[in-house]
């Protein structure tokens, strides 16, 4: 691995650092529970006053790296009108615990103490990918709390077939191939099926350096994560109850 002044991917984490900070969110680490800290970017407390009312929104990434990494641009834009949360997910970035449990409900249970603790009695959420997966559970296990749902590029009512599908059009035989890439040919594949723009002049190294810093750390609970998504394990005539909340479930398209 590269040292972090050669390394692109340390020198960027660099500057979405400083972008959230100049949002106004500072890095935190708070104790859920016994056995679980999750880290996150939040307002800091010190500096909130009762002029500032603004409504909260929870930001849920998606499988790969950590928060810093997905909602730099959300965070910038919707800072200066909501209290923005951005917590990493258990096992991703910071976050972290001792519970066997690896379930997306786990991950949902475990963001909604994380509110508890910070003191938001409601706020908005949006999750995106394995976020929607988060995101849904907790609107549907706290109804009186969580109130509009913003659920994006994310296959909540994902059927086998379309499972399937995804493995085929990526020429793999397993979904970690996939989500948790270890070579740069599988990293590329990543980047096809979820981008639009295409990277064919990018150099091996490069994708190297982005799997040593983002997607080594905590492999194997990784690969749990992904082999306990509940949402996934029902058959194909299964269709999920609707939220009570206002509920929006986009795709997002980048260009």
């Amino acid at each position: 691995m590269a040292p972090s002044f050669l390394s692109f991917v340390s020198l960027y984490g660099i500057y979405l650092r400083r972008c959230f900070a100049t949002s106004g969110l500072t890095s935190q680490f708070i104790d859920i529970d016994d056995h679980t800290t999750i880290h996150l970017w939040a307002p800091n407390p010190d500096h909130q006053t009762p002029q500032q009312q603004k409504p909260s929104l929870l930001l849920l990434h998606g499988f790969g790296p950590s928060a810093m990494w997905q909602w730099r641009r959300q965070a910038q834009f919707f800072s200066p009108h909501f209290h923005v949360y951005v917590p990493d997910l258990v096992f991703f970035g910071d976050s972290t615990t001792k519970s066997k449990e690896r379930s997306e409900v786990f991950q949902a249970v475990s963001m909604g103490k994380l509110m508890e603790k910070l003191q938001v009695k409601k706020y908005h959420v949006m999750g995106t990918s394995y976020g929607g997966f988060v995101a849904y559970h907790m609107a549907k296990l706290w109804p009186e709390k969580v109130e509009k749902v913003v659920i994006a590029s994310s296959g909540v009512n994902m059927r086998k077939a379309d499972n399937m599908e995804l493995l085929q059009r990526a020429n793999v035989e397993n979904v970690e191939e996939i989500m948790l890439p270890e070579t740069a040919t599988q990293l590329r594949t990543l980047t096809r099926l979820a981008i639009s723009r295409r990277f064919t002049m990018v150099p091996d190294f490069f994708w190297k350096d982005v799997i040593n810093q983002l997607y080594s750390e905590n492999r194997n609970e990784k690969l749990q994560l992904l082999k306990g998504i509940t949402l996934l394990a029902g058959d194909d005539s299964c269709k999920l109850p609707p939220l009570q909340q206002v509920y929006i479930n986009i795709h997002i398209i980048t260009s």
